[in-house]
């Protein structure tokens, strides 16, 4: 849920993309198998209508299309979460640690013993867990990859993680490979996204251990133990405070200010058929202007020269003014000034970028047993994990976006630049639900054409 979308100003894209997402919250790139398949799955997803989410505007919602710049993390998540989007140059980011395995068929050393079977050693027999997840996770590195390492050495199941595009696009492709999963486990789909992964049965029904730290207003969204929350954050409008001053006009305090002439040429969004922040913007312009009214709002906005990217990552590294791109407003998210500030070049005591508080939408990311994996014992073993306060306690400063797990007290840091509205957008799971394919394809009319 943190941005995968970070300000560009007067830094270089390859600059902030690298810092902000190998740091921070997004991202593992693909390797080249993983992203040659994802190309094919995804095309093959744009060509159906499940829901209209992948390709709704009839482009191809590509999984590489944010994956290309996987290097930039940020709050978001996917943000999460960006979101900020984090990644490096390889495709695949296994821990090091490792499970025991006999060597030989000899048996011949001490030391081969170790791989018989002993109720300390998991069912996978050695083979490592898949944690299928958005452009933006972490890259190695950082102390989420860390406590995942140490789960590995306490558990002997190796973790390998199998970055899966933007939020949109993940899930796509897991409705492809429903029941045949690339994965074991799935982090990364939002309560956005969430009843069509449920219609879709990628997730094998499982209550986690562990809920009773995580509040009822998280637990509740889920129907039988479905998916597990993991991270909660805010969608918002950011903007770049500098360029604002140099344009000599005050920052938008409202989406109607968006309409304003002032505002022309501004805005950056993402398109909500291929990507979760994107989805969340759109959905806070339905909780803002109605069903029967958002529609002559995007109008409007359009006229007014709004910018659609695929994903989080070319809207925020690629757009974004504070980024070096040309549009001081994008959607991101309320934890990316911290991010921002903690990741700067030179130490700042102020934040850079700025949350239109009266925009953000609420997201919650969820993580679920993949239906059809081989290790399902191991993958529930991982979805516990991943709610403890051990491994929850990264998830501030590193996928920028906060814990679900209440027990975790947040660093100071980020409390002092995030962005928590006292009250945030929302809308019935269940409207969304039984109304995302078709305000998708309004909106592709409406704004694409």
């Amino acid at each position: 849920m943190i941005p995968t979308t970070s300000t560009q100003n007067h830094l270089s894209t390859t600059r902030r993309s690298t810092t902000r997402r190998s740091t921070a919250r997004r991202r593992h790139p693909y390797r080249l198998l993983a992203t040659l398949v994802a190309g094919a799955l995804v095309a093959a997803a744009c060509g159906s209508d499940s829901n209209g989410e992948d390709g709704a505007d009839g482009t191809s919602a590509s999984a590489a299309d944010d994956t290309d710049e996987a290097t930039d993390s940020d709050p978001t998540s996917d943000a999460s979460t960006d979101t900020a989007e984090a990644g490096g140059d390889d495709a695949e980011a296994s821990n090091d640690s490792t499970t025991s395995e006999g060597d030989g068929a000899d048996g011949g050393d001490d030391g081969d013993e170790a791989s018989e079977s002993t109720d300390d050693e998991t069912a996978g027999g050695g083979e490592p867990v898949t944690l299928v997840t958005y452009e933006s996770f972490p890259s190695e590195g950082t102390p989420v990859n860390d406590a995942l390492a140490a789960f590995s050495e306490e558990t002997g199941i190796d973790v390998e993680i199998l970055v899966s595009g933007d939020t949109g696009t993940m899930l796509a492709k897991a409705e492809l490979a429903a029941g045949n999963p690339e994965g074991d486990v799935m982090w990364g789909i939002d309560n956005s996204f969430l009843g069509r992964a449920i219609e879709a049965e990628i997730f094998e029904p499982y209550v986690a251990d562990g809920l009773d730290a995580v509040p009822a207003e998280f637990t509740d969204l889920v129907p039988d133990g479905v998916a597990t929350p993991v991270d909660f954050g805010d969608v918002c409008l950011n903007y770049d405070i500098t360029a604002f001053e140099d344009l000599g006009v005050a920052p938008p305090t409202t989406l109607d200010d968006l309409l304003d002439p002032t505002y022309a040429d501004l805005l950056v969004v993402q398109n909500p058929a291929t990507s979760s922040p994107g989805l969340a913007f759109l959905l806070a312009t339905i909780d803002e202007y109605g069903e029967d009214g958002w529609q002559d709002y995007w109008a409007a906005l359009a006229d007014n020269g709004v910018s659609v990217t695929d994903g989080w990552t070319d809207a925020y590294y690629g757009e974004f003014s504070y980024a070096g791109g040309d549009r001081p407003v994008v959607v991101s998210y309320g934890s990316s000034p911290p991010f921002e500030v903690l990741f700067a070049e030179t130490e700042l005591d102020a934040a850079p970028t700025g949350v239109v508080e009266s925009t953000c939408f609420r997201q919650v990311e969820f993580a679920g047993v993949l239906a059809g994996t081989d290790q399902p014992d191991e993958a529930r073993m991982l979805v516990d994990f991943l709610i403890t306060d051990e491994f929850q306690a990264t998830l501030p400063l590193n996928v920028f976006v906060f814990p679900v797990n209440e027990n975790v007290e947040l660093d100071p840091a980020f409390v002092d630049f995030a962005v928590i509205p006292e009250t945030s957008r929302s809308l019935d799971p269940a409207a969304i639900d039984a109304n995302r394919s078709e305000w998708i394809d309004q909106w592709t009319r409406i704004v694409i054409g």
